[in-house]
């Protein structure tokens, strides 16, 4: 019998079920579940987005790496960031840090949740590389 593996997810929502259609450190929280290779998924904590009310420059309106730090620091014990869809600072994070970005395609918590079971073994192996 194989052991049971577990990461750490943090979803980007916009209310207790739907993820923001908006940039990821514009979330009003993030929900951290830890996702296992068994199916289980488990909600740990509903953490406040410091970065919500951060103040971006004009003309970095967009993808200002100051917000990007932002967000990271908030979620250092964390695994993977799921959201709805990508934005500047996504990439960044994906390049740049050791989270690994897992693109939903939905809004709606319960098959985002499904969705990152679906391909559990896939950023099993991601998160391993990173």
């Amino acid at each position: 019998m194989s052991e049971k593996r577990c990461f750490k997810v943090a979803v980007g929502m916009e209310d207790d079920e739907h993820l923001i259609d908006a940039h990821y450190g514009d979330s009003e929280f993030f929900a951290i579940y830890e996702v296992c290779s068994d199916g289980s998924v488990k909600l740990l904590e509903r953490r406040h987005n410091k970065a919500k009310d951060f103040e971006e420059e004009e003309e970095r309106s967009h993808g200002d790496p100051r917000k990007f730090k932002a967000v990271v620091s908030q979620l250092l014990d964390v695994d993977v960031l799921a959201a709805f869809r990508m934005g500047p600072n996504f990439l960044r994070i994906r390049d740049k840090t050791n989270k690994v970005v897992f693109f939903t395609r939905t809004r709606e918590l319960s098959v985002a949740l499904q969705r990152l079971v679906e391909n559990f073994d896939d950023l099993w192996e991601q998160v391993r590389e990173k």
